[in-house]
């Protein structure tokens, strides 16, 4: 939505909103772009009549603004559908989807179109660091979107991808999550079905044909079907040659690339983009250059501060497989310190007992383990939500140190306490996290100073 918001500023529109809670970098980008925010709901943030109402995915009946604009029959649209047609329609649409890595996938692609002299339009979830805004429209004939299979609106209850018109639609990943719109994987799986009718026969599915949740869609007849993967017979294979620290060197048939980044999953995601600039007509000598110049994206393994040798990360992680890979990562890119995790169990799984098992494995590969309060606990019901003590208590009988910490000031101190130089501190979270990260920067600067 911030996204968005800037750049319909771009266009000349006059743009405000409101929102619940405002942290960056989000609310940094909006406030540089002269977007008015307000914190909280109130139809008196209106003002005069808008011309459109956009209205989010987290909004739902009982809202004030919601209620208002009802009462007034206000015109009133989602997100998506405003992205269908003030900026999708007309253009070559590239629409990456995925449970994991949809937003650094996005990115690199949009970075390689930006470096063959495309000058792609493009809408992010996240800010990467080669242009430093999730979203920018251009006269390019090309858009790139990063495709989410939540759902559009409280009136509108379809996967917001399904409004994107793909030309090339991706396929990065498939696993359950959002369980409080999706019953089962199968249901995830049907959602990415629809997405899958929507390529045209002069376009073409990418598909990762190495997930047991993903190959079963594949065999479709109406549009070109491409595969990829790390393993397997695919049309397009990613093979290591050199994980030197901080630097991917990989293979993909018969072309070398250099990726400044770390973790097997980001080498399968610049696996993608590299098929995904292929179909895009772009030299492989350009796609190289754009992978050794890629710089990342914003809360994605983020390094935001080495205060007296310890590594302090920011990543997004919130779903279990994503949260045990970046573990897996890190003890590969650090084996010689400790690798803390802090936690926030903020999404609408998470909060959920569903991952109960899965969160267990994940953490137990963490050295200490430090969880947040259960967002929202109020709102659930105490046998559906997830069970803090035993998630404690389970990773502590795999022999590794674990605590729930309600406060954020409580999180910090304790990490400030424990750890050693050559430590890495993972802070994991969709959210604020109650500024945890500001605050252990602090305090670790205090401590080493």
């Amino acid at each position: 939505m911030a996204s968005c918001a800037g750049a319909l500023k771009s266009r000349g529109f006059r743009v405000s909103g409101s929102d619940a809670n405002v942290y960056p970098p989000m609310s940094t980008f909006l406030s540089q772009a002269g977007i008015k925010v307000h914190e909280g709901y109130d139809p008196n943030h209106f003002g005069e009549q808008p011309d459109w109402i956009v209205i989010g995915n987290a909004m739902s009946r009982g809202n004030p603004e919601v209620e208002y604009v009802l009462e007034q029959k206000w015109r009133y649209c989602s997100l998506p559908e405003l992205l269908k047609e003030f900026f999708i329609r007309g253009k070559r649409s590239i629409v990456v989807s995925g449970t994991h890595g949809k937003t650094t996938t996005t990115s690199m692609i949009a970075w390689i179109l930006e470096c063959a002299g495309y000058h792609p339009s493009f809408l992010i979830g996240g800010l990467p660091g080669n242009f430093q805004r999730g979203a920018r429209l251009t006269s390019s004939d090309w858009i790139v979107l990063e495709g989410d299979e939540y759902d559009t609106a409280f009136f509108d209850k379809r996967s917001k991808f399904v409004h994107y018109l793909p030309e090339v639609a991706i396929i990065n990943n498939i696993e359950f999550d959002h369980a409080d719109i999706f019953e089962n994987l199968h249901a995830v799986q049907k959602t990415f079905s629809h997405l899958i009718r929507l390529v045209p026969p002069n376009g073409l599915l990418l598909a990762n044909g190495a997930d047991p949740n993903v190959a079963p869609l594949l065999n479709v007849d109406y549009c070109p079907v491409k595969r990829f993967g790390l393993q397997g017979d695919q049309d397009f294979k990613a093979e290591a040659i050199d994980t030197k620290k901080g630097v991917l060197h990989f293979r993909v048939n018969e072309n070398e690339y250099h990726l400044p980044m770390i973790g097997e999953h980001n080498m399968e995601n610049a696996l993608v983009a590299i098929a995904c600039a292929q179909h895009c007509g772009v030299p492989s000598s350009v796609v190289e250059t754009a992978m050794r110049t890629f710089k990342g994206v914003k809360r994605r393994l983020e390094i935001i501060g080495t205060p007296g040798g310890v590594t302090v990360i920011d990543d997004f992680a919130h779903h279990p497989t994503a949260i045990r890979k970046i573990i897996q990562t890190l003890r590969k890119a650090y084996p010689d310190g400790r690798i803390w995790t802090l936690f926030e169990p903020r999404s609408n799984t998470t909060r959920r007992n569903i991952f109960q098992k899965e969160l267990i494995e994940a953490f137990s590969e963490a050295d200490v383990t430090l969880l947040g309060g259960v967002a929202r606990e109020h709102l659930l019901k105490k046998e559906e939500r997830l069970d803090l003590e035993s998630l404690i208590e389970s990773i502590e009988q795999k022999g590794k140190v674990a605590k729930v910490l309600a406060g954020s000031d409580e999180m910090a101190n304790e990490v400030a306490r424990g750890v050693q130089p050559g430590d890495v501190v993972a802070i994991l979270s969709n959210g604020g996290f109650g500024g945890v990260h500001e605050k252990i920067l602090l305090e670790l600067r205090h401590r080493f100073s």
